[in-house]
């Protein structure tokens, strides 16, 4: 992916993962460090081309369609760096992996500009990618707010082109590792949906008929250890949609332990675990955020090309909960 300039065009073949979507929605999410608006803006003016024509707003992208964007340089807003603690994994000269902390965004938006993962990278080095936008660093791809664990972070643009098609091309594995409500039927199987934003929340994913600007979600569960009330499992998404195992889950009926968005409640105890508990414990919060943990990502080393796993274990709250389960017996 080339860095937008005011005095040349930039050639770009439209990939798989953005058949169906609006062209100016497509080029926000390729270059984050300009407006949806100004997308918008530089269509109407005739400064995108769409297979060598002057593209329309509403039109829907299909696979390898051209398109030649040009368009003047929009300020993007500062991003203060700050001294928040980062937990390194790995660190070379190509890239940092990080055990990302719960409760941390890890970019800005939607008024969300201080506390985040990208202003913590700007303070802790000196040199990172600026291929996704001044407001993501080094950010190659991203994890929600309260789901921790492993992710990527490219020191320089090649570095982050090479592991953003990685991730394109469905070559990265990812493991995660969840607490859910209740017992699966099945000891492993795999979840084939399609999603879409939910229409009464904007802020919330949901499973739907496929069409329109729905996107197909695959992901395959295995459980590791069953308890009376809820399941210890293993997630191994194909697909990388937004919030994809926490609606899966939800969508099978069996949602992730404390996932407010997905169950209504954001928080659990012992007593929700175990209704003959110790009335002096029964109300302690063992986790409140969403039991949900990136264990593990494999993927090809940028530049040597060996395939790496970085792994990051389990945090405090979510083998606090593990414990109290296996306390309580199966």
């Amino acid at each position: 992916m080339s860095e937008l300039s005011a005095n040349e065009a930039i050639s770009i073949t439209v990939e798989a993962r953005a058949h169906g979507w609006r062209i100016d929605h497509y080029l926000a999410r390729l270059y984050p460090n300009y407006s949806r608006s100004a997308f918008q803006k530089a269509i109407n003016q005739g400064a995108v081309l769409l297979n060598g024509l002057p593209a329309k707003t509403g039109r829907r992208l299909r696979v390898n369609d051209s398109l030649s964007v040009k368009l003047p340089e929009e300020s993007d807003s500062s991003l203060p760096a700050e001294d928040i603690p980062l937990e390194i994994l790995y660190e070379d000269d190509s890239l940092v992996v990080l055990n990302k902390a719960a409760n941390m965004i890890v970019h800005p938006g939607r008024g969300n500009y201080h506390g985040t993962m990208a202003g913590a990278l700007q303070f802790h080095f000196d040199q990172l990618s600026d291929m996704a936008g001044q407001l993501r660093p080094g950010i190659v791809h991203r994890l929600d707010r309260d789901t921790t664990g492993v992710i990527i972070v490219a020191k320089d643009n090649q570095i982050h082109s090479r592991l953003s098609s990685q991730f394109e091309k469905r070559e990265v594995t990812k493991e995660y590792r969840a607490l859910v409500w209740g017992c699966p039927d099945f000891d492993s199987d795999t979840i084939e949906t399609h999603m879409s934003v939910h229409p009464g929340k904007r802020e919330k994913m949901q499973v739907c008929e496929p069409g329109g600007n729905s996107r197909e979600a695959t992901t395959r569960y295995e459980v590791i250890e069953r308890f009376k009330k809820a399941t210890y499992v293993r997630l191994l998404p194909k697909t990388g949609r937004t919030h994809q195992l926490r609606v899966h889950m939800s969508h099978l009926g069996h949602p992730i332990l404390a996932d407010s968005l997905y169950r209504g409640r954001s928080q659990v105890t012992p007593s929700d675990l175990n209704p003959q508990c110790d009335a002096a414990t029964g109300n302690t919060i063992l986790i409140q955020r969403q039991a949900l943990h990136a264990m593990r990502l494999t993927f090809r080393h940028p530049q040597s090309g060996n395939e790496m796993t970085i792994e990051a274990p389990l945090p405090p709250d979510m083998q606090v909960t593990l414990d109290y389960l296996e306390s309580q017996g199966r």
